[in-house]
């Protein structure tokens, strides 16, 4: 590996060995959306007036719930309706998640590129949680959802980091930095926003394919969500033996199973994918 990867590398485990890496925040609306949410006084009424302040995470929280997911006889219209459709829990936990997609931008070109990418893959990971979550477990589908769209969350840091050093690395250099850090700099961020502790594990447990886990999980999902993503393709996670992985076990998951080839349950997770994007 090149001395400009490893001098990152150093860097930044350094700063997380010394509680100095600098760790972005959670969004404003996010944080008041789960404040509200936490609140045993708070009603809906609380929960619309602060996320009715942000116009387009109101129009997609609606647009979601028009969605083949979860549309019902009548058709939602405004903010207050589909926040009692979704509930309380659901519609906090994806306010917070989609709310965080403004971070996922970059003043450099390359940057914003990566931090998009990871952004939909984080998105599509997510869709397929939820539509997982619903048929084959008794884990929360908004709780999959989030889980989702946080495992990846530790890469943020390092592409600021990289950013604002105006490091000059390659694409390959880089992958292999975010691979081998992304995942203890993401339980770092989770734990430091306070995360249920069943998420704050997933994004160093989501790709240890020999973990063992006494039931099934949230890390579990997001690992099966991303082996779904990248079926029949030339990842090298496409090439691993899946009837080796104890998650699909705790999932209730025929590993050898296209679901690509189960015409709902691929259409529902084009759809949860489609909503997030």
């Amino acid at each position: 590996m090149s001395n400009i990867s490893e001098t990152i590398k150093a860097d930044l485990t350094s700063a997380i060995e010394t509680d100095k890496l600098v760790l972005p925040t959670l969004p404003e609306a996010a944080l008041q959306v789960r404040e509200i949410a936490e609140s045993e006084d708070s009603a809906i009424g609380d929960l619309v007036k602060v996320i009715s302040n942000d116009t387009a995470l109101s129009a997609r929280i609606i647009r979601v719930c028009n969605s083949p997911l979860f549309r019902g006889n009548r058709a939602i219209e405004n903010l207050n309706m589909a926040v009692s459709r979704l509930g309380m829990a659901y519609t906090s936990n994806l306010a917070m998640g989609l709310a965080m997609q403004q971070m996922f931008q970059a003043t450099s070109e390359m940057i914003d590129k990566r931090l998009r990418a990871t952004w939909q893959t984080s998105t599509e990971v997510a869709g397929v949680c939820h539509v997982l979550a619903q048929h084959y477990t008794k884990l929360k589908p908004d709780q999959a959802t989030l889980a989702g769209l946080v495992h990846l969350i530790g890469v943020l840091p390092i592409l600021r980091y990289v950013e604002d050093e105006d490091m000059q690395i390659s694409s390959t250099m880089l992958d292999e930095v975010i691979e081998e850090l992304h995942p203890r700099i993401g339980a770092a961020i989770l734990k430091k926003w306070d995360f249920p502790k069943d998420l704050q594990n997933v994004p160093v447990d989501y790709a240890n394919f020999h973990r063992e886990a006494p039931s099934a999980d949230y890390a579990d999902l997001v690992m099966v969500a991303n082996l779904q993503l990248v079926a029949g393709s030339e990842h090298r996670w496409a090439e691993m033996d899946w009837s080796a992985i104890s998650a699909f076990d705790r999932l209730g998951i025929d590993p050898n199973m296209d679901m690509n080839e189960e015409e709902d349950l691929n259409a529902q997770m084009e759809a949860a994918m489609a909503l997030l994007q």
